[in-house]
Parts: C-alpha cells; sequence; structure tokens
C-alpha cells in the first residue's frame, strides 16, 4: 500500500473517532426512519468535526447534511446508519447468538458505511482548509435505505440540484468499484375491503378480504413466467385480517414489492400489478385502496468517476488484513457453504478461491456482469447527479449481506480496517476531482449523454410523503 496521498494520513489521524462512532452505531440500531440514536450521534460528529449542519432534509427528522469549504465544485458523500430487523447478533462471535430475540441488527454494515463516509467528507474538509482552496463537500447523512428511499425523497426535493459529482461505497466481502447496476423498485400497499360475517353460521353475507389477498397473490404468481428475466416480484402480509378463523376477514393488507431492470419496465409491471389487484377484487366482491410506500430507480454508471475510483483504489490496494483477522473470518466460513463462497467470486467473473478467507486482491472494472442484483435509493442520487460507488471488503469471503454473520463481524478489527480503507478511497476520488476539472467535466457529459437518452422521472409520486409514521 503506497501512502502518497495527502487526505489518506488524514483518515488515520481520526480513525479512533470514526471507529467509535461505527461502534456506537452498531451498537443501537434503528430500523428506517427511527434512527434517531444514530442520526443524533453523526450529527454530533459533524459539528465535533467543524461542519455548518443542516437538520431534518425533505421533512424526515433523521436526514442530515454537514457542509464546509466556499466555493468551487461541490462533492457529496453519501452516508447510511438504518439497521435490519431480525439480524440481532453478539459481535466477534462465529455462531448466532442474537442480543436480544427477534432483536434488530447492522446485517448490511451501514454503521461501518456512514461512519467511512463522513470519516472522507472530514479528511476532504480539512485538507481544503489546509490548501485554502475553493471547493466544498457535503456530507448526506441518509436514513432509510432499507426499504423506506429516503435519498429518493431527497432527490425529489432537490437537495442535490447545486451536487457536483457524489461519492460512497458499501461494506462488502471484496474489494471493487460497483458496476453500478441495480433494480429500480417501488413497494404498493394493496388494502381489500370486504365484509365481516360469521364465516359459519352466515358465511354468504361475507366478502373476505384475505381471500382477495391470495388470489392477487395467486394471479401475480401466473405473471411471474410472462416477466423480464430480471424482473421480481414479492410479497409480505401487513395484516391478514385477525386472528379469528369464524369472522369472514373485512379487511387484509399485502405489500407487494416489485422490482425491474430499469424504470420504464417497472412502470410496465406496476400497471400489470395494479390490474391484477382490481381483478382479486372483482372476483372476491371486495373493493381495493392502495398506497406506494416506496419506490428506487435503478443504478446508473458513470465511467468517468468509475475509472477515477478505480485508480485510486489500486494506487492504495487491497486492504491491509493481518492473520487474526484471517483466522476469524475462517472461523465465520465454518458457517458458510462452498455455494456461499463461490457466490462471492461469481459476482466478480473470477474462478472460486476456497482457500481465501479475506479478499487480498481489487477486482478489474471490465469484468463482465454476472447477474445478481439487489435494489437501493443510491439509484436516484445517480439519475440526479455523476455518482460512483466502492465496494470495499469488511468480512469473511462468502459473507451474505442481511445475515447474522455479516452483523457478527459489525465490529471487528477486520471491518474497521475495511471502513477506514473506504473512506480513503472516497476521499481520494473526491481530492481526484477537485484537482482535476476535466474529470468532473467528463462526469457531467456523460450523465448529460444518458440523460438525453433516459430522462428521469422520480417513482414515487408527487403527493406521497415520507412514511415517517412506520418507523
Amino acid at each position: 500500500m503506497r501512502n502518497d496521498n495527502p487526505l489518506w494520513p488524514l483518515v488515520d489521524s481520526r480513525a479512533t473517532a470514526f471507529t467509535g462512532l461505527a461502534d456506537a452505531v452498531f451498537d443501537t440500531p434503528e430500523l428506517a426512519y427511527g434512527e434517531v440514536q444514530s442520526c443524533a450521534a453523526h450529527t454530533q460528529m459533524l459539528r465535533d468535526q467543524g461542519f455548518r449542519v443542516t437538520e431534518n432534509l425533505a421533512g424526515i427528522p433523521t436526514a442530515v447534511m454537514g457542509e464546509a469549504g466556499e466555493g468551487g465544485p461541490v462533492i457529496a458523500i453519501l452516508g447510511e446508519y438504518d439497521a435490519l430487523p431480525g439480524l440481532s447478533q453478539e459481535p466477534g462471535l462465529a455462531q448466532p447468538r442474537q442480543i436480544a430475540d427477534h432483536g434488530f441488527g447492522h446485517g448490511c454494515g451501514h454503521n461501518l458505511l456512514g461512519s467511512a463516509a463522513l470519516s472522507a467528507a472530514t479528511a476532504v474538509k480539512d485538507w481544503l482548509e489546509a490548501e485554502g482552496l475553493p471547493g466544498r463537500v457535503r456530507y448526506y447523512g441518509c436514513p432509510a435505505e432499507e426499504g423506506g428511499a429516503a435519498k429518493t425523497y431527497m432527490v425529489r426535493d432537490g437537495l442535490f440540484d447545486d451536487v457536483d459529482i457524489a461519492i460512497t461505497w458499501h461494506p462488502a466481502s471484496f474489494n471493487a468499484v460497483d458496476d453500478m447496476r441495480s433494480l429500480a423498485n417501488t413497494r404498493i400497499d394493496f388494502t381489500f375491503h370486504g365484509k365481516a360475517a360469521h364465516a359459519a353460521g352466515a358465511p354468504e353475507l361475507g366478502r373476505s378480504a384475505l381471500d382477495a389477498v391470495e388470489l392477487m397473490n395467486i394471479g401475480i404468481n401466473y405473471m411471474r413466467e410472462h416477466m423480464p428475466d430480471a424482473a421480481r416480484v414479492h410479497y409480505a402480509y401487513l395484516d391478514a385480517g385477525g386472528i379469528a378463523p369464524n369472522v369472514v376477514q373485512a379487511k387484509a393488507t399485502v405489500r407487494q414489492l416489485i422490482r425491474s431492470p430499469d424504470l420504464a419496465g417497472l412502470s410496465s409491471l406496476v400497471d400489470r400489478v395494479r390490474k391484477i389487484a382490481d381483478g382479486a377484487a372483482l372476483m372476491s366482491g371486495t373493493t381495493v385502496t392502495s398506497r406506494v410506500f416506496s419506490a428506487v430507480s435503478n443504478l446508473t454508471e458513470n465511467a468517468p468517476l468509475s475509472r477515477a475510483m478505480q485508480a485510486q483504489f489500486e494506487a492504495l490496494g487491497p486492504v491491509p488484513f493481518d492473520g487474526d483477522d484471517a483466522a476469524f473470518a475462517t472461523a465465520i466460513r465454518e458457517s458458510l457453504t462452498r455455494e456461499d463462497i463461490a457466490d462471492t467470486f461469481k459476482r466478480l467473473a473470477m474462478k472460486p478461491d476456497y482457500d481465501l478467507p479475506l479478499c487480498d486482491f481489487i477486482a478489474p472494472l471490465d469484468r463482465p456482469f454476472m447477474g445478481g442484483m439487489g435494489s437501493t435509493d443510491v439509484g436516484d442520487v445517480s439519475w440526479a447527479v455523476p455518482t460512483v460507488q466502492a465496494r470495499v471488503a469488511t468480512c469473511a469471503i462468502g459473507t451474505a449481506l442481511h445475515s447474522w454473520q455479516q452483523t457478527a463481524q459489525g465490529k471487528a478489527p477486520a471491518a474497521h480496517k475495511g471502513m477506514l480503507h473506504a473512506a480513503k478511497v472516497m476521499a481520494a476520488t473526491a481530492h481526484a476531482a477537485l484537482t482535476d476539472p476535466a474529470l468532473i467535466k467528463a462526469a457531467k457529459a456523460s450523465h448529460a449523454e444518458h440523460l438525453a437518452d433516459h430522462p428521469y422521472a422520480c417513482p414515487i409520486p408527487a403527493e406521497t410523503r415520507p412514511p415517517i409514521e412506520a418507523a
């Protein structure tokens, strides 16, 4: 690893503070839109580091932005800090053990994500101040990435309109510049309204809302054969109509999560799902209403920024793990299958190395796409402004996101090393943009070219407000 970028020592100089922030957020896991303590910790760190702070972004109490610098280009660095339900796990233990039954946990590493992003922003701030250069750096503390689409609401409200480029990262079991592929999605709650009746004494008088939900799910199941291969539809019952089987259920709600590789395909699928809901209501003698809970766009790649980040990543090298890190990773891998481990390498179009516990390489930028996509509200930021994202190793190869194994490694020394490494990659990428106006110009030209062929339309209706009440 080289150490000739002026921002890397600035990250190291505050390593203890930002590792502490990541651990504090890990210890107070909070779900989408309820990240009160996590946001407060990030807000306090912003104030402690001398940022100008703006709270309650887009009317979201747990969204915060810190800005430093004057004039020049505006560089946004994106952080997150929301946790997941059902992933409570004792850290540092290579076997499942919940801290709290059915509790929350950082099974996607967002405790690390937010802290590294704020660390990178602080390094850029300190460098701008020391050099007396024009330019502004912003840290966006973003809640509710896990299904809440907070960044989509923030984009819709214009919070990135004056940003020149955006930079972010995500914890992973490998090192790579993200290929910026994801599925656009929307979560829509369908509520069916029927008529209650005695299920044995007078069933003919009832109209079952639960039957309507089941009919809707059956209709969607038959639609799956006739969807594009990469499209997905999932569901969850929010209200199954009660616990009494002898009462015809008068009301039931199902959340349908609809995914497509792009916004145009998503719109078409949503229309089909809505027609299935109408058909289910017709067949069951019920009525149906719907509400969009959240929605996100697919990611769009910015080739100039991807190349710039790849160069910085390669200059820095892979995360400097040691023997103790490898030993814990090996213990974690005892709970993983060969298929789990192979999946990491498959995503990178590489032959599996089943004996490698931690990633010691940086994947090439021009690797072929091997499938396997999720969704993220970073997608909407990438439509609003040129955006680049790193994947940095913080856990054992084969570790799946949204798993107890991911949570178990969230406070490990390897996770801290990966987190600080990510901060250096992001800070160095920002440094490259601030010292090379041609990079920002090229990034903007690439972004404008994409939008000329694919205009952006926010997937969340204008009248829909952030579902803060769901927290």
